[in-house]
């Protein structure tokens, strides 16, 4: 049994990374939560792959440092582009890595340096509706057209493999007869803000422990 987190005494610091595209709400959700003391913690850096990303102008207006690292400048090179990435972890002192419309695989060795302290929220209750190409609007109509009842929102752990890392917490939403893909999404992005911060804060509370493909969640009492 592993502890995902044994120091909480001063918050953690969390690294987000973030894609070109995303509209960056789960950022400014988890941003938000460590301003009002729902996390205990805050963000130290979002590091994103386009200058342009509107997540990265959210992180500026809150004056957190922004860092962009291209992985087209690292083609055919996943060891620059991984040293590229801890760097900026590192020197930001980051615990906990946090993926927020970050759309590629992560490096390998960022991986394994940062084992159960990466997460990332999926739009979809994993296992199902998972994997590569699974992503806004695929996985919603998607899960519309399984005729599906619930769906909903995931946080896991990252590991090797696109959205199969251990499950840390999931909220079911339902699926209404009349939904479209962009009326569930917007039912689920609700789901997976309080689902994202609810995790973050648990792990920054040193509740967390993975065993296996489990991850167990301790009662506060039981961490005090």
């Amino acid at each position: 049994m592993t502890s995902t987190n044994d120091n909480t005494r001063d918050g953690i610091r969390i690294g987000i990374m973030v894609s070109g595209h995303g509209r960056g709400t789960n950022l400014q959700a988890i941003i938000d939560a460590c301003s009002e003391g729902a996390v205990p913690g805050e963000v130290a850096v979002v590091i994103g792959t386009r200058s342009d990303a509107p997540a990265l102008a959210r992180a500026q207006s809150a004056g957190i440092k922004t860092v962009v690292i291209s992985p087209r400048k690292y083609e055919q090179d996943e060891k620059g582009y991984a040293e590229a990435i801890l760097r900026v972890l590192d020197g930001g002192g980051v615990g906990l890595i946090c993926l927020a419309g970050y759309m590629r695989m992560l490096p390998l060795p960022v991986v394994e340096r940062f084992r159960d302290r990466i997460m990332n929220v999926h739009p979809a209750l994993l296992p199902l509706f998972g994997g590569q190409g699974m992503y806004g609007e695929n996985v919603h109509r998607a899960v519309i057209e399984s005729g599906m009842k619930l769906s909903g929102a995931t946080v896991h752990f990252v590991d090797e493999h696109y959205d199969a890392g251990p499950i840390i917490h999931q909220l079911a939403v339902p699926v209404k007869d009349s939904d479209t893909p962009e009326t569930l999404a917007a039912r689920v992005l609700r789901a997976e803000h309080q689902a994202y911060t609810e995790a973050i804060r648990w792990f920054a509370e040193g509740r967390l422990y993975v065993e296996g493909r489990r991850v167990r969640v301790l009662a506060e009492e039981d961490n005090g």
